[in-house]
């Protein structure tokens, strides 16, 4: 997760480098299409699925809600600190446990409500409406994570049928046919140096993807969650050393809210899933 921290990192810095010389739409495109060269070995898994049309089509709704909140990420990170990005985006699991109980019908303890409540207080604190100007960019955060939110629930439906490796191919390539319309809109010819930090910019995310899966393998929710807030450790100093940009300890402060909602529904969520596992005394006895 450390690892993982670094690479997300990393990909912010190069999209911040490329700025708005790239049009955002452009930007999510170009970064998709360079990092169509890392599905290349699972191409052969690919031709062996067979996907119905309903799949199909849920893959779609997938892919362009991934699509939209890309380019709203891409949109926000030229217009508001790494820092403030960064937090922001730790909403996306609030809203998919949210999005969770009014799709899939799961309930919603108190305690999970009372850590959505802090977790929105922790936004008001970064974005802290009537003491500062809101900006567009705020707003495209906060879209960004209700997209990816949609997404990443869209993702757990189709976890339930294709492999993950299928699942994250498809997404990469239903993004980026979603996004080629809107990179169209508004193309600009890239010169070399952009095409050079976007196709850092895919690489890094791979590796990020690929090390957070590892870190997933090696040890559980409620150990690694608590490491992505390093995340925003690093982006503050990265955004404050390398492009000038002020430290706000208002920001790390709803950051830390936000992140502490998220650890403490991922302890619960592990907490209930032991106690189904673990079968009742009498169970035990031979």
């Amino acid at each position: 997760m450390l690892v993982t921290g670094a690479n997300f990192v990393a990909v912010t810095a190069l999209v911040k480098l490329v700025g708005t010389g790239v049009p955002a739409p452009q930007a999510a495109f170009l970064r998709y299409v360079l990092g169509l060269v890392f599905l290349l070995p699972m191409l052969g898994l690919l031709r062996r699925v067979r996907i119905d049309r309903a799949t199909l089509a849920l893959y779609g709704w997938r892919g362009l809600a991934h699509a939209l909140g890309v380019i709203c990420w891409f949109y926000a990170m030229t217009r508001i600190p790494i820092a403030e990005v960064t937090a922001m985006n730790y909403l996306n699991p609030i809203y998919v446990t949210i999005g969770a109980a009014l799709v899939f019908g799961e309930k919603l303890a108190a305690r999970r409500i009372l850590a959505i409540a802090v977790a929105f207080i922790g936004v008001l604190v970064i974005l802290r409406p009537g003491f500062r100007e809101v900006s567009d960019g705020h707003v495209a955060m906060l879209f960004t994570a209700l997209f990816f939110g949609g997404s990443y629930l869209m993702a757990k439906r189709l976890s339930e049928r294709d492999s993950a490796a299928v699942v994250v191919a498809m997404l990469s390539i239903s993004v980026t046919i979603a996004l080629a319309p809107f990179a169209l809109a508004v193309w600009v010819t890239p010169t070399l140096t952009q095409l050079a930090w976007l196709f850092g910019v895919a690489f890094f995310a791979t590796a990020g993807h690929y090390s957070m899966t590892m870190a997933f393998r090696a040890a559980p929710l409620t150990v690694t969650q608590p490491v992505t807030f390093l995340q925003l450790v690093w982006a503050t100093l990265l955004g404050w050393l390398v492009f000038g940009e002020a430290v706000d300890g208002w920001v790390i402060l709803g950051g830390a809210m936000i992140v502490g909602a998220v650890v403490f529904i991922t302890w619960r969520e592990a907490m209930l899933k032991r106690r189904a596992m673990t079968p009742p005394p009498e169970a035990t006895k031979l």
